[in-house]
């Protein structure tokens, strides 16, 4: 009797067991599940067949080496392996637009990076795009706990600035619209960043395409290191609204250039985030790639062997120029951030000059 007794008490524990199981599934089905009506951008890649969409490049995931050859143009291909021929910068929360490709930090509530294939086709102005008729948005396929929203801009001091720039994606309107997406912007501070310095990059790159047949990009926020009184360095930054928004610290672009004969150039820009002096050339902002990459724990078109560059950053054509003799790369580096560590954090609506520790 008492066998029997016990036997039925485990079957009633299971029938509890699948029963909360049936509950926490349906739940959370629905949670994921955005209300009827609403859209999702054209396509969200899970982690997992974010690490499988590198097989559209025909390399292989877990190789570091470059290939002997590089990946040629695929015409025929998805737009996905168009605009990542030359390797992801890393795989977390990768997610496929109709023109561009982004990875998602679902803490910070902007992009970690955002890819871009630039061609003449898609930069030429057209009169069947206005960009006046698109609105800043949010991406409903984000979770709605990840998601920034337009409240968290508002009245902060901040411009929403895209990482993937309006101007670039002019083959369709759909294009455009999707570039508004809040899952492609950052806090930027407006007059003197991006309005101004940051806008005359965007500018310099879509120019780019006037004497190369393919352009790629790679654009992103970084939180960088300040000395603060007691001689240490700490990492802080704002945050915006109730969704928390990070104010990056500064903002970088890797830009891979392709000639009409095939000849690869490199150039790479670091910038702070705050208003910056309109006579301030852009080469003031080259680093070198490995700095952005240490930085922001990304690696940059890595199907690319840094010998195969003619140019980098204008001028150097050889990686090892970039380094003094008898400096190691990581002494480079810190060198190199230490000059970028500046005094203060970005602030709203506050022109500054340039300052470094």
């Amino acid at each position: 009797m008492s066998g029997l007794l016990r036997r039925a008490s485990q079957v009633v524990v299971l029938g509890c067991v699948a029963g909360a199981g049936w509950v926490v599934g349906h739940n959370t089905h629905t949670l994921h599940t955005p209300p009827s009506g609403q859209q999702h951008t054209p396509l969200t890649l899970p982690i997992f067949q974010t690490v499988k969409a590198a097989a559209i490049q025909g390399g292989s995931v877990v190789s570091t080496e470059p290939p002997h050859e590089l990946p040629p143009p695929a015409p025929n291909a998805p737009h996905i392996g168009q605009i990542m021929r030359f390797g992801f910068p890393g795989l977390t929360n990768v997610r496929s637009l109709d023109d561009y490709v982004l990875s998602y930090d679902t803490r910070n509530r902007i992009p970690y990076w955002v890819c871009e294939h630039l061609t003449s086709a898609s930069v030429t102005k057209n009169p069947n795009v206005d960009r006046s008729k698109c609105d800043f948005h949010e991406d409903l396929s984000v979770h709605e706990y990840f998601r920034a929203e337009n409240s968290d801009y508002k009245r902060s001091g901040f411009d929403r600035g895209h990482m993937a720039a309006a101007g670039n994606h002019r083959l369709s309107q759909e294009d455009c619209k999707q570039t508004f997406l809040l899952s492609n912007m950052a806090p930027q501070v407006g007059r003197g960043f991006n309005r101004d310095k940051w806008n005359e990059l965007e500018s310099y790159c879509r120019k780019l395409v006037r004497e190369n047949a393919n352009v790629y990009i790679c654009t992103g926020p970084l939180f960088l290191p300040r000395r603060e009184e007691d001689g240490k360095l700490y990492v802080k930054y704002q945050v915006l609204g109730q969704n928390h928004v990070a104010v990056p610290t500064h903002f970088f672009k890797v830009v891979v250039c392709e000639s009409k004969t095939g000849e690869l150039s490199l150039e790479s820009f670091l910038m702070p985030n705050i208003a910056i002096d309109d006579g301030t050339p852009l080469s003031t902002f080259h680093v070198p790639t490995d700095v952005v990459e240490r930085a922001s724990g990304l690696l940059f078109f890595d199907k690319i062997g840094k010998n195969k560059f003619k140019m980098i950053n204008g001028g150097v054509s050889h990686w090892e120029r970039l380094q003094s003799p008898g400096q190691s790369t990581q002494q480079f580096l810190l060198l190199h951030l230490s000059l970028w560590c500046i005094s203060f954090t970005p602030v709203a609506s506050q022109t500054t000059q340039l300052a470094y520790n």
